[in-house]
């Protein structure tokens, strides 16, 4: 349950630093040279664990997709979008994470989902495109919403993949070459596309040292460790914290406006991840 909680305030937090990082310096490069720094910690810590850098064919298959996906797509469409949209929104799009988890389950994997479950997973997705629509009404960018989109999309496929790359146990290893190959991923749309200028400040280092460690390291570290010990879908049942700490947040830190209808998207998501989520235990008791 602490576990939980901390994945997801942590995580949450990760926008509002995101968003003091990418108003004032390249997104691409500062993603990939964070990975890089991130991904070389964790295979020290590994090292100093004594865990094994010998990973299977499929602990390596998933480890590639994951870092690609998490890293690459989602982290780096994200930083991307938000120079131009608010972490409040960006954390809500992103917390539709269990929403879509679920879906894919149901369209591809053909799991069951109840009738509390398609209930709350179509008042999930009604409440995104309500805050969404809200947003775009009052001039927030197209673009950036429709990259926070694609990178909700990558980190559904990288939480389906995340249980399989850290099956052998060995989590740091995993942490740490998933980090580097995001790393690896970005670095050649970081040079094609980035010139490297940086508003320097104690608020902007202290950004950045805060995501590298805390949800680069730590909240990753939590999240695996959740999902192997109660299981993705029961790991993502804390992803209906992050509207509240997203929005929250950011308003406190950074002084987003919170309209009305934003309040009401917000609640609606968390309840439907709850529906869409008890459902899905139901489904496997």
């Amino acid at each position: 349950m602490l576990g939980g909680l901390a994945f997801a305030l942590i995580w949450s937090s990760a926008f509002t630093s995101a968003r003091i990082i990418v108003t004032n310096a390249p997104p691409l490069t500062v993603s990939a040279i964070r990975f890089l720094i991130a991904g070389l910690i964790a295979l020290a810590l590994a090292r100093i664990l004594g865990q094994s850098f010998t990973l299977t064919r499929q602990q390596w298959q998933l480890t590639v997709i994951f870092g690609i996906c998490q890293n690459a797509l989602y982290l780096g469409l994200n930083f991307v979008a938000m120079q131009t949209v608010e972490a409040s929104l960006a954390a809500i799009i992103a917390s539709s994470l269990p929403l879509l988890v679920a879906l894919v389950g149901w369209l591809i994997a053909r799991e069951t989902l109840r009738p509390l479950g398609m209930a709350g997973l179509i008042a999930g997705m009604a409440g995104v495109f309500l805050i969404m629509g809200t947003r775009l009404t009052q001039g927030v960018d197209p673009v950036g919403i429709a990259l926070c989109g694609i990178g909700a999309l990558a980190l559904t496929f990288a939480t389906l993949a995340v249980k399989g790359a850290s099956s052998g146990g060995n989590v740091m290893v995993v942490v740490g070459f998933q980090m580097l190959i995001g790393s690896v991923a970005l670095w050649v749309p970081a040079l094609v596309l980035e010139t490297w200028v940086v508003n320097w400040s104690v608020t902007v280092v202290a950004a950045f040292l805060y995501t590298l460690f805390m949800p680069g390291l730590l909240a990753t570290m939590v999240w695996f460790w959740l999902v192997r010990r109660i299981g993705a879908t029961r790991a993502a049942t804390f992803h209906f914290l992050n509207p509240f700490f997203g929005v929250a947040i950011a308003a406190i830190l950074l002084g987003e406006a919170i309209g009305v209808l934003d309040v009401v998207g917000v609640v609606v998501i968390a309840l439907a991840i709850l529906a869409v989520q008890f459902s899905k235990s139901a489904a496997t008791t």
